[in-house]
């Protein structure tokens, strides 16, 4: 055996595994790397697979970020928001550094459930929406009761309590939107402005509840009108409740990770410039780019017309859609 060549050989080796590794720590170094956020869409009622395909394309524009939006689908491939059972595409949170999720009662296999679980406890930050309070429904397994209340909970601040009813869904507006005094400085709130909202108040403090953790409420919604109120029941559910709020969850990595949260969710609050506001805030907010949001808020005029449909169960979805990559 020629040593000579056998020596040259080795080097070679461990000169390319140099080079690899250097490759590998420089790529992590690089403050160009586009951040990662994943929007998680799967409810029935409020269009976010609509309003989350708008909101990706802002956080892509403001931030300069990679996007993906993934979606419960039929058989065929087309965007099925009745479909529990189902989200295609979570794999992309093992790649995410933010996690924006809007999912009702879903029943999902533990393949994918673990996906959104195993985000929540990588210490990595969250931005939720509306009926998250009530992310999963396993009614017939007595082992996953606990990821019906127990885990938004915990990790969201509250599960699902009740609302102020159906009123006027999508004609009128129903809840006034104040800011909480003591959160007037609070950056998620630069370029806030009072609106009505068309999304019904939840409840989700008062009476026999309380918002969990270190929930930091932002914004508290009046319900202009209300079953609760017809029902003589205001002392428990309050006409007036939190709709917003920041806080943490630490996980089982031990890291404590961001969460901002708002129950405000209809389809037609986010033709509201300033809701748009909001979750983009939120956005930079959960991300530590909070010192990066303008005074007036990040810019969210649309490139293109947002014309959702209404909410409402059943079919009224828009129908023979499915996904497209974010521009």
């Amino acid at each position: 055996m020629n040593f000579k060549y056998v020596f040259l050989f080795f080097t070679s080796i461990l000169i390319s595994c140099g080079e690899k590794t250097k490759e590998k720590v420089a790529s992590k170094q690089d403050n160009n790397y586009p951040l990662h956020i994943v929007f998680v869409t799967g409810e029935e009622e409020y269009r976010s697979e609509e309003s989350f395909p708008m909101l990706a394309k802002l956080a892509k524009r403001e931030l300069g970020a990679k996007v993906t939006v993934v979606y419960s689908l039929d058989s065929l491939g087309f965007i099925d928001p009745n479909r529990t059972d189902h989200i295609s595409g979570l794999e992309a949170l093992e790649t995410a550094d933010l996690m924006v999720i809007f999912i009702r009662f879903r029943n999902l296999p533990k393949n994918e459930r673990d996906y959104i679980t195993s985000y929540a406890e990588s210490g990595k930050p969250m931005v939720g929406f509306r009926t998250t309070t009530h992310a999963f429904k396993y009614d017939n397994d007595s082992t996953l009761v606990e990821f019906n209340e127990e885990w938004p909970a915990k990790v969201f601040g509250q599960q699902w309590i009740t609302h102020h009813g159906h009123f006027d869904d999508g004609k009128f507006p129903v809840t006034d939107i104040s800011i909480i005094e003591s959160q007037s400085e609070n950056p998620i709130l630069n370029g806030f402005e009072k609106f009505e909202a068309y999304s019904w108040l939840y409840h989700v403090d008062g009476g026999d509840w309380k918002l969990q953790g270190d929930s930091k409420p932002l914004l508290m919604g009046h319900s202009t009108k209300s079953q609760h109120e017809i029902d003589g029941d205001l002392d428990k559910f309050s006409l007036d409740n939190p709709v917003a709020w920041t806080k943490s969850y630490t996980g089982t990595s031990g890291d404590k990770a961001r969460v901002f949260f708002t129950t405000l969710g209809h389809p037609y609050d986010f033709k509201i410039p300033v809701v748009r506001k909001i979750a983009m805030n939120g956005i930079y907010w959960a991300l530590g780019k909070e010192g990066e949001i303008p005074e007036d808020g990040v810019k969210v005029t649309l490139d293109e017309p947002f014309l959702p449909n209404n909410s409402g169960f059943g079919q009224k979805f828009k129908k023979n859609q499915k996904p497209t990559p974010i521009k």
